[in-house]
Order: C-alpha cells, then structure tokens, then sequence
C-alpha cells in the first residue's frame, strides 16, 4: 500500500460515520457526536497534559478567603466527549417528559438569592418565558445526575457530568493565558455571555448588582440561546459564561494532592459542595477565567445556574 493509501486507512479508521442512526467506527478528537433525535450533541476532547488551577486566592462574601490551588499537573491520559453545548431547556425538557422527574422547585433568583418556591427551569425568570435553546437552569446537581443517568439508560452510552479536571481542561482547551483568548477582559463580549453593560442596562430595577460590569456590550441582558459565541480551539461553546456548570467533583478549600489524571474528587460520605464552573451572564467577569473555582451545595439551584453533559468514548 502506498503512504497516501495509509494515511487515508488510518484517516477513515478514526472518523464516526454514522447511518441510520448507527456509529460504525471510533471517534476521533473532534468529532461531533449525537446519539438519540433528543441527546445533546457531544464533542471528542484530545487527551493530553495541563496545569490545573493557579495560586490566586479570592475573597468571597462573608470575607472568606477561597483558593484557586495549589496548581498541579495533570495528565488526562484518554480521550472524553463534551457537550458541545451547554444542555438546553428543550433537552432536559424532553427528559422531564418522558421520565415524569420533578426537577427542582425552589430556584434562587435575584441579587440576595432569594428562592422563589413556584420555579423550575420552566421559568418565567425576570419575567421571561425561557428559550427552548437556552440552557436550562434552575437545576440542582441532582437534576444534572439524573438526567445523565437518563440518557446512558436511553442510549446504550456512559453519559456523566464532566469532572472538575476535565472541564477546566476543555475550557482553557490549550491556553495558559487569563482568559482562553489572552489577558484583555474588554474583549470578553467578542467570546461570551458576561455581566456587561446589556445586563446591567437590562436589569429590572430592584436586581441590580454593586459589581463593575465588563466594559462592552455581548448582545444579551439575560441568558443567551446556545451557540450564540464563537467556539473554542476544542470545538466547544460558552464554557465561559452564560451559565454556571456543575461539574461531578466533591469541591474541597484546596485540591487535594490527588487525583491528577483527570478523575473526580469524591467522598465516602455526605459531600457538602459540588464544584461549579466557568461564570454566568450574571458573573462578574473575574470569575469567568477557567481557574476560578465555584462550589455550592447538591441541592441548590440558581437562575444562573445549569450543566454540560459529558460522555465516555471508545
């Protein structure tokens, strides 16, 4: 066989094509993939090795002192799909549907969190009927398991939320800088979802926030359909913004001296805050970098809040 004969076995052995609905070869990094009419589409994340973490230290309300580290290396020696999108409305709609789940009922809307007992990621929000490709929020980490559980149980897959590890991997997708795009905040609008000057303008008087918004204009005052920013190097859209992301880890003050391959940090027993991700339309933008490490309880959820699914590939 000639060496263009061999490199075209070894292209088509690693492309995913699929008919009638069946995937007949492996994925390869950067496929798209999708396995059911309602299943999110899911995207082949390269392994490889990154630093995790930084050695910032942030202060939260209450004057608590929360840090990004300590920094570490960690090598994610497989590849891993992750949604291309955050999960939408229609898609964790569809679940409800079929499953007859109650999804969570108390979300927390509002500058002081206050929880209104009548919502769920039907909305209305502020107002707003909820767009059936925005992501769905209002949903606890609870409603995020679930749901994952469903579409392994649907699909034959092993879907799961992304591990801490895993998604700050994804979102920094090769950079080292600040921000995936480099160091100027002001070019935030160009790549996300951000508290700016749309949402603080777009504010119903009474939700203002006290903090400085980005010093642009993204085109949305609230929550923003899918999709609407361009993706990262991985193919990828809002990890920044948008919506906060559950991740699977149990979140600790510092991480743990292991694991660094990329696994989830669990415990035997009661874990009392899930790690959350990658900042919100509602975020000030200096928790928008990739390092920056939220944490919540299990059972909370927030208008601002929702998940990106993650799936194992061969």
């Amino acid at each position: 066989m000639t060496a263009i004969g061999q490199t075209f076995q070894a292209l088509f052995a690693v492309l995913v094509v699929v008919v009638s609905g069946q995937t007949i070869a492996a994925e390869a990094p950067g496929t798209v993939l999708r396995d059911c009419a309602t299943c999110p589409e899911v995207v082949v994340v390269p392994p490889g090795t990154f630093t995790m973490g930084s050695n910032a230290i942030n202060e939260m309300r209450g004057g608590v002192q929360r840090p990004e580290g300590p920094e570490r290396q960690v090598t994610i020696a497989r590849s891993f799909a992750a949604g291309k999108y955050e999960v939408t409305n229609a898609e964790f709609a569809a679940f409800v549907d079929a499953t007859g789940y109650s999804p969570s009922s108390r979300c927390s809307v509002g500058m002081n969190q206050e929880v209104i007992a009548s919502i769920t990621f039907r909305g209305p929000l502020f107002g707003r009927e909820p767009d059936a490709k925005a992501p769905a929020v209002c949903v606890s980490w609870l409603d995020a398991k679930a749901y994952a559980a469903w579409l392994s149980k649907l699909t034959g897959k092993t879907y799961r939320l992304l591990t801490e590890a895993e998604w700050e991997y994804a979102a920094k997708a090769g950079s080292t800088t600040k921000f995936p795009w480099g160091e100027d905040e002001r070019q935030a609008c160009e790549h996300e979802n951000t508290f700016d000057l749309d949402v603080q303008n777009g504010l119903p008087q009474g939700s203002k926030l006290t903090w400085e918004p980005a010093p642009c204009h993204d085109g949305h005052a609230m929550i923003s359909p899918v999709g609407s920013y361009p993706p990262n190097k991985f193919g990828l859209h809002d990890m920044l913004g948008n919506v906060w992301e559950w991740t699977e880890d149990c979140s600790f003050e510092k991480y743990p001296a292991a694991p660094i391959d990329g696994s989830a940090v669990q415990v035997a027993g009661t874990c009392d805050f899930r790690a959350v991700r990658g900042g919100s339309w509602y975020t000030r933008q200096e928790r928008h970098r990739p390092t920056f490490r939220g944490r919540d309880p299990e059972t909370k959820s927030g208008h601002h809040f929702g998940f990106r699914i993650a799936r194992d590939v061969e």
